[in-house]
């Protein structure tokens, strides 16, 4: 069989090398997986149940049932004063979709996208399978993980057609503060950039709000908002999402998505419309154990040696520096995996600025947290002997 010469060198990326080897070994507490230790809520999936029961077991529409991306834009009105109309919704599988849906839409052959690192690893497979070519721009822990917006311009060329941003930010769980979207904003206005902002991790701010990057002022028609409910409440495995754009840029998308998914399973629909309707009180409640959860983390790892590690601001995660135990951020992870027993991810995985840097997601219980401290502390002290 001749596969696809623009596959050949496709293979498996370090994090997932280190999710398999996790799973492989039942002993391991593996920090390392960004998914929630809650388990759908209860009435979330009695709603499945009812919708199906109750005949919804044929296709849905393309875009997603109306009411369901009127869910969406009540979701976003409520909580941040993003305002739309389910024109400019479209509910896919999973938040992972809308992006790739996106450079779908927009990319011609040569056209570039200019990714703000460290970033969601997959977004460069995405690019490169959608013929873009990636502009890696980097960003330091004293810049906030964010680039300036000097530097976004500095990396424009007339070849630029996308920037990537996400707030709260994976791998680093760091919140982009207002004055600096306001910054990057003109940035994107000037040169005519569609923005891709994702808010995956937007009920997980622990300071202030969150602060769509579609609400500063000029930037609702050149921005895709990805989002979804697999975070905030709990649907990983449901895998819907969706995506909040120019009705024009939304309908592409649409038309494109019918030809992979042909929409979004219609129970599941459902029940994210009760969920997205009913559940703000759920994501206040689970916002207020993950803040827990990462300044415990967060305090236990800064009185490591070797580790370094800033306060939690967003997301479930935490970025520690580790570059003072001499090693690198691959060789860390691995060697904590192999003699410590806990999993978590090399800040290299997400864009070489990661490098000295590894991802810790909280998202195990209280109790495997201190399990899993303990181990690294001891790791650790094994390693200045």
């Amino acid at each position: 069989m001749n596969f696809a010469e623009r596959y050949a060198g496709l293979k498996p990326s370090g994090m997932l090398k280190i999710f398999q080897a996790a799973d492989a070994d039942p002993d391991i507490i593996s920090l390392g997986v960004g998914e929630p230790d809650f388990d759908t809520e209860p009435d979330i999936i009695d709603e499945a149940a009812k919708a199906a029961k109750a005949g919804y077991t044929h296709y849905g529409p393309i875009q997603g049932f109306e009411d369901v991306r009127r869910a969406v834009c009540g979701y976003w009105d409520r909580r941040y004063g993003l305002k739309s109309v389910p024109e400019e919704v479209q509910i896919m599988a999973g938040g992972v979709q809308s992006v790739y849906l996106g450079l779908q839409a927009l990319l011609n052959p040569g056209d570039e996208v200019i990714t703000a690192e460290p970033c969601f690893a997959p977004y460069f497979d995405q690019i490169y399978q959608n013929q873009g070519v990636t502009v890696h721009l980097p960003s330091s822990e004293e810049e906030g993980f964010v680039p300036s917006a000097e530097a976004i311009e500095r990396a424009v060329t007339g070849r630029t057609k996308v920037l990537m941003i996400c707030s709260p930010g994976n791998p680093t769980g760091r919140v982009i503060p207002r004055n600096r979207m306001e910054a990057i904003a003109a940035v994107a206005e000037k040169y005519d950039i569609t923005v891709f902002s994702d808010e995956i991790y937007d009920s997980m701010v622990y300071n202030g709000k969150h602060v769509p990057f579609a609400s500063i002022p000029g930037m609702k028609e050149r921005t895709l908002t990805m989002g979804g409910l697999s975070k905030s409440h709990c649907m990983t495995g449901w895998r819907i999402g969706y995506a909040i754009g120019p009705a024009p840029l939304i309908k592409i998308m649409t038309l494109l998505g019918a030809n992979q998914t042909y929409g979004v399973n219609v129970p599941t629909q459902r029940a994210a419309m009760y969920a997205l309707n009913n559940h703000d009180h759920k994501i206040e409640e689970r916002a207020k154990i993950f803040r827990e959860r990462l300044a415990y983390t967060a305090k236990r790892l800064n009185a490591m040696p070797g580790v370094r590690c800033p306060e939690p601001e967003g997301a479930f995660y935490l970025f520690p520096e580790i570059r003072g135990t001499g090693l690198s951020s691959e060789a860390f992870a691995w060697t904590l995996l192999e003699n410590g027993r806990v999993a978590v991810l090399p800040g290299s995985a997400f864009g070489e600025c990661g490098e000295g840097y590894v991802r810790i997601a909280c998202t195990c219980s209280m109790k495997n947290l201190e399990k899993a401290m303990d181990r690294m502390e001891g790791f650790l002290h094994s390693l200045n002997r």
